[in-house]
């Protein structure tokens, strides 16, 4: 098992959950319902909580929500990977507060499958889109 930075031993769900995040190809998302579903165990809130604990870690910015919107109190330093990495954006429009762009869910998601490392690893769930 995995140690938190704390030197706590990390609960099983939440090193399978921080697995699949360290999964998610530069310039793809994957949602916390995606993850959940996945790992055919939890749901996007399980899989939240572990991303707020112990998140910090991996590739965070690539857990996302299912609506496309940037991680409140995290945008700048999201979205500053998320240029880097190329990820799919839609700009906001000059009406939006902050003006701060979403994700494009449709081109940025990852099935969990296709495109990612080696294809995807064995135990892993169907695709999602």
């Amino acid at each position: 098992m995995s140690e938190h930075p704390t030197g706590d031993a990390l609960p099983e769900y939440a090193e399978r959950v921080l697995d699949v995040a360290e999964l998610i190809p530069a310039g793809r998302v994957m949602t916390y319902g995606d993850i959940a579903e996945w790992l055919e165990e939890g749901g996007p809130r399980q899989v939240g909580r572990v991303m707020t604990l112990y998140g910090g870690a991996v590739p965070w910015w690539r857990v996302v929500r299912s609506d496309g919107r940037l991680l409140p109190g995290h945008e700048l330093r999201a979205l500053d990977h998320y240029r880097e990495e190329n990820t799919p954006l839609r700009e906001a429009p000059a009406s939006a507060e902050g003006h701060l762009p979403r994700l494009d869910m449709r081109r940025a998601r990852w099935d969990g499958v296709t495109g990612g490392p080696a294809d995807a690893p064995a135990g892993g769930g169907g695709a999602h889109t």
